[in-house]
């Protein structure tokens, strides 16, 4: 990948750039037609980036919450979009859901913010590609954009199969691009993917370990993009996953919403500013690592 992707800081916060060179597979996939999910699962490549629609057809309507939110982005002018799968769904804030699990940490998050929520339940990066492809985020030129995708490219259904890291590393340069297409000015907040399974030993742990290393890796440090990686705050010591964070070890309850609404607002997720880095005095072991320092100072 030519996409250059980095990480530091107390809180596992970087500033990133974007790419100043996009692969030209990325620039393809935004003038391709979005093709039947089995289409892009049989085709030859990596078909984590390759827009298609509504996949895993379970639970609600994809096309209608797709309708719904290219309407509210035509009158909400949101200062801040979140763009993902049902983690993000499921927290709060338009568009509605008929499942909330974290109202009040949305509300001690964002206030009276405009914020569009743009997460949709069972998504993965192809999706993503698709809606942004088809309107979503057209016209709007948020403060700043919150991605969290990548966890559900992980799943093998009989309607997609899943993806190695690399992979979907790949795609979330490509979600960048098209983001930074649509309003170039937007600072962007990549999430690290949370963890999932309630055990440290679960098979998603390492490709999700693997995937945020990555991305760690491969960003550089630019000023429009963040990585944001909360992993650490969502697990025990022993990397177990509790109960009352993640009750079904996927999916974060109103505490666990707290935690990435509080690691959201300390990256400057309403001021589009990141927080300052700091460099400590160089004494006689060399230089120090760069630390981030947290909006009171601390």
């Amino acid at each position: 990948m030519d996409s250059k992707f980095g990480f530091n800081g107390v809180i596992r916060l970087v500033s990133i750039g974007l790419l100043a060179a996009i692969p030209g597979r990325f620039l393809a996939c935004a003038a391709g037609l979005a093709a039947p999910a089995e289409a892009a699962d049989q085709a030859a490549g990596n078909n984590a980036i390759v827009p298609v629609t509504w996949i895993e057809r379970d639970s609600y309507n994809w096309d209608e919450r797709h309708a719904q939110v290219l309407e509210l982005q035509k009158t909400l002018d949101p200062e801040v979009v979140l763009i993902g799968d049902s983690i993000t769904h499921f927290w709060a804030g338009p568009s509605l859901s008929s499942q909330q699990n974290g109202p009040k940490a949305w509300a001690d998050t964002f206030g009276g913010h405009r914020v569009l929520n743009m997460g949709f339940g069972w998504d993965r990066t192809q999706n993503v590609l698709w809606r942004l492809e088809h309107g979503e985020m057209d016209g709007t030129h948020p403060k700043v954009v919150v991605l969290n995708i990548g966890s559900n490219n992980f799943s093998r259904t009989r309607n997609a199969r899943d993806n190695s890291p690399a992979e979907v590393a790949e795609a979330i340069a490509a979600i960048l691009d098209h983001i930074h297409k649509k309003s170039p000015q937007s600072r962007i907040i990549v999430m690290g993917v949370f963890p999932r399974g309630f055990n440290a030993n679960d098979p998603f742990r390492a490709r999700i370990a693997a995937l945020n290393g990555l991305l760690a890796r491969q960003l550089a440090a630019e000023p429009l993009i963040s990585f944001l990686d909360i992993s650490d705050q969502l697990v025990t010591k022993e990397g177990a996953i509790d109960r009352d964070i993640m009750s079904d070890g996927v999916h974060p309850t109103e505490a666990g919403y707290a935690l990435w609404g509080k690691a959201l607002r300390a990256a400057g997720v309403l001021t589009g500013t990141p927080p300052p880095v700091t460099r400590p005095p160089v004494g006689k072991l060399g230089p120090q690592p760069l630390a981030l320092s947290s909006p009171d100072g601390r």
